[in-house]
């Protein structure tokens, strides 16, 4: 009699890898990139009110600030693998909403979409931390960044391409995407992620080191650049598109210039290396001065759409380079008995800034045209190049310096 036998790769998990992460981010990447141009254009054009699309993402922002903190207090009663899917099936029944063209399902599909990205980062960092090892970490992200490039390259372009062409359809491209994400990490097997043993101690509470936080002046540099740097990326991802439709400037130009914008994310070896070349202060500084100067200009020249376009798009590569520098005054700043829980605070400034951005925005909208907006977010960026003045001189320079 022939011996029937179980596949191997039924009976035994496949091994989590690097680059079995770094799909996940690719589905994920494309998942998101082809709708974050949608949703400003798609909202505008159903209420076209401004000020009430700020509102709208101000309290969106408020709601996913508070998920992302009740996370891991769910996830005590929830099983991660659970917690995880729920946020992949509100990628898809988000998108499903958004299907039906009406104005109140496309604001119930971005909160949804929001929420499901605060929920699959958590889990995500999880399951990373938990089976890849900490000298492959750095491996890790970078080939997350660059299976994720794609998506976010094409995406905003693609996106907004195929709205105006017919509506559902960008929607129906993320829910697959979605699903197939689904299928990936189903077929991975990552579970609960790793058996940990009850603590003969209670955890840290992050909260407890707001004290440590507040008493070190260069955490809190290092913080509020993170947060003006990622208020800058929300004044361009969300305001541009509109300020586009209300100076009648093309609808797919939003996603083009997004799209273009990202391309530059391949330049950032190039900026890490002239970088490299000086120190973190002037990077930090060059990047805020920039940015400040351009988005200032072009909120001023309001009244010439393209040439508030071209101002902001020059400006984006300069938050490109914030993205490779700005985060690093706070990371050289932590001691290493503290790293764990500083960390937990640094992760807040997505949400902080997820609040901030539309909050303030909606106060502009009030007294001011749109292009406004772009002037505030500059002024930020002055405030930031201003303090960031304070850095050392050398800060990095033994890190970064060859052997």
């Amino acid at each position: 009699m022939f011996e029937r036998r179980i596949p191997e790769w039924l009976r035994h998990a496949p091994a989590p890898s690097v680059r079995g992460f770094a799909v996940l981010a690719g589905f994920e990447a494309v998942t998101r990139g082809i709708l974050i141009s949608i949703f400003p254009v798609a909202l505008y054009d159903a209420f076209k009110d401004a000020a009430l699309v700020s509102s709208f993402y101000f309290w969106i922002g408020i709601t996913s600030l508070l998920v992302g903190l009740l996370v891991p207090f769910l996830n005590r009663f929830i099983p991660r693998r659970i917690l995880y899917t729920m946020g992949l099936l509100s990628y898809i029944v988000g998108s499903g909403l958004a299907i039906t063209g009406k104005p109140e399902m496309i604001l119930l599909s971005l909160a949804m979409n929001s929420i499901a990205t605060v929920v699959v980062f958590v889990c995500f960092n999880a399951y990373v931390l938990d089976y890849i090892a900490r000298i492959e970490l750095g491996k890790s992200e970078t080939l997350r960044m660059l299976y994720s490039a794609l998506g976010w390259t094409i995406g905003p372009f693609l996106g907004v391409q195929l709205w105006t062409w017919w509506k559902p359809a960008p929607f129906l491209i993320s829910s697959g995407s979605a699903v197939a994400l689904l299928a990936m990490f189903l077929f991975m097997r990552l579970g609960n992620g790793k058996l940990i043993v009850r603590a003969r101690t209670p955890a840290p509470n992050p909260l407890a080191f707001l004290g440590r936080f507040a008493e070190q002046k260069r955490l809190i540099a290092g913080w509020l650049f993170a947060v003006v740097r990622s208020c800058g990326w929300w004044a361009y991802v969300v305001y541009l598109p509109i300020f586009s439709l209300e100076n009648g400037l093309p609808e797919q130009l939003g996603g083009v210039v997004l799209s273009l914008t990202n391309a530059g994310l391949f330049l950032s070896p190039f900026m890490l290396r002239w970088m490299q070349a000086r120190s973190v202060r002037l990077a930090v500084r060059t990047g805020f001065l920039m940015s400040a100067s351009l988005f200032v200009v072009g909120g001023i020249l309001g009244a010439f759409p393209w040439l508030t376009v071209l101002c902001l798009f020059c400006g984006s590569f300069f938050l490109i380079l914030l993205d490779i520098c700005a985060g690093l005054p706070f990371l050289m700043a932590v001691k290493p008995s503290e790293r764990t829980e500083m960390s937990a605070i640094y992760s807040s400034f997505r949400d902080v800034s997820a609040v901030l951005t539309p909050g303030a925005a909606w106060l502009v909208l009030l007294v001011s045209p749109i292009s406004g907006i772009f002037i505030a977010a500059g002024g930020a960026c002055l405030i930031a190049w201003h303090i960031s003045g304070h850095l050392h001189p050398r800060l990095g320079a033994k890190r970064m310096r060859p052997a």
